[in-house]
């Protein structure tokens, strides 16, 4: 008789990367939810820089997050990509107690992404490794929740512990959880690949010309949505445009966090027994929905219940665009997969924000809004075409055999 209950089918590895995520995380944004602040007012840094900066820095984690998928593929192991990603950026954001310019900063910065981008998709693929099918959303919905408490606790203490020591210290005390995370990787989790070491030939392209007709197809619908989903800064200034004021601006960003992490598990759980691609379809509605609840909304007491629907929706589609990339590629290409599909969400971040602040510059606040609207709302479509037509190529199969 199969397991019941809320965490049966989490394997001791998912419960371990969860915990390695949390603590991460922790470390990550007690540092970056001061960072900007410490670039302006200590260093100076003007904000176009610090534009410069963040851009450069997630341009150079998402190009590195194919090529790490790609070799762990390669090499039949995901464990050591993991570690030595989560290593890096566990000992490089301590090294910001020591920056006193922008080239430091920007440095750091993009060496820690760095880390990110080697880790990201080797460990996706190894979460992917070590469950069975039936509870891929579970597990990846888990696995989020854990991620995006880290972000909730991060930013709590910077706040307790910046009042106390200030923010060199605070970038200093990073290490502790960073380095709690790493060792939680070390010492529990185990390589569980299904795979083995490729003989194949050492060209990068080679990956991408095996990846099926569907799951190109899907990373094209994920393209198309994440053009409509635009930094959360713009959902935040047109909080502010609607009369939220700058020191509960923050508080509307906590509460987008504990909405995620609150309905990450349960969608997860959920899209495993009604179908991980309706629910995605239902995801990206939700955001086009909100959108237009931005675009449309004329009072500041609307922002609260926006923002939660914000990241309900945002917990639906970063869930599962993940727990579906397993159900449409092989088990030797999944790092390449993860990877294809955490370069193009991070890409398209530049994209997506610039044409939103064209359009809220040259239009008006609501603008982008309906933009983001309009293709979200494709995209659900789109994903249910997908799914229909994965349906039906099933039933042909089931009729030739």
């Amino acid at each position: 008789m199969p397991k019941v209950g809320l965490m049966s089918g989490l394997t001791l590895n998912v419960i371990i990367l969860g915990g390695v995520s949390l603590l991460t995380d922790v470390s990550s944004e007690m540092v970056f939810a001061l960072l900007p602040f410490f670039m302006t007012t200590v260093l100076g840094v003007q904000i176009a820089v610090v534009g410069l900066i963040e851009g450069a820095a997630e341009a150079t984690s998402s190009l590195l997050k194919v090529f790490s998928g790609w070799l762990s593929d390669r090499a039949g192991r995901r464990k050591p990509f993991a570690t030595l990603g989560y290593s890096i950026s566990a000992l490089i954001k301590p090294l910001f107690y020591f920056s006193t310019s922008a080239i430091q900063v920007f440095t750091i910065r993009t060496l820690d992404r760095v880390g990110k981008g080697i880790r990201t998709s080797p460990r996706d693929a190894l979460i992917a490794d070590s469950i069975d099918p039936e509870v891929r959303g579970k597990t990846y919905g888990f696995h989020r929740s854990m991620d995006t408490l880290g972000a909730v606790l991060g930013p709590l203490m910077a706040f307790l512990l910046f009042p106390i020591i200030g923010y060199r210290d605070v970038f200093l005390a990073s290490i502790i959880p960073g380095g709690l995370a790493v060792l939680l990787l070390l010492v529990f989790v185990r390589e569980r690949s299904k795979h083995v070491k490729t003989s194949k030939p050492f060209r990068f392209k080679v990956g991408f010309k095996s990846l099926s007709r569907s799951f190109k197809f899907f990373i094209f619908i994920v393209l198309l949505f994440s053009l409509s989903n635009f930094s959360y800064a713009f959902f935040l200034l047109r909080a502010y445009d609607l009369g939220i004021s700058i020191p509960i601006a923050p508080l509307l960003y906590l509460l987008f966090n504990v909405s995620y992490a609150v309905f990450a598990f349960p969608i997860g759980v959920l899209a495993d027994k009604v179908g991980k691609m309706p629910l995605l379809s239902f995801g990206y509605a939700m955001f086009g929905i909100t959108c237009l609840g931005f675009a449309l909304a004329y009072h500041s007491y609307y922002a609260v219940a926006l923002f939660v629907a914000y990241g309900v929706s945002y917990a639906a589609f970063d869930t599962l665009q993940r727990a579906i990339v397993p159900d449409l590629v092989p088990t030797e290409l999944r790092g390449t997969a993860f990877g294809a599909l955490h370069a193009t969400t991070g890409l398209a971040a530049l994209p997506a924000s610039l044409i939103a602040g064209s359009l809220w510059q040259l239009i008006s606040p609501n603008a982008p809004f309906i933009f983001g609207a309009s293709l979200s709302l494709i995209s659900s479509a789109l994903i249910l075409m997908l799914k229909s037509k994965r349906t039906n190529l099933q039933n042909c199969h089931l009729q030739d055999s």
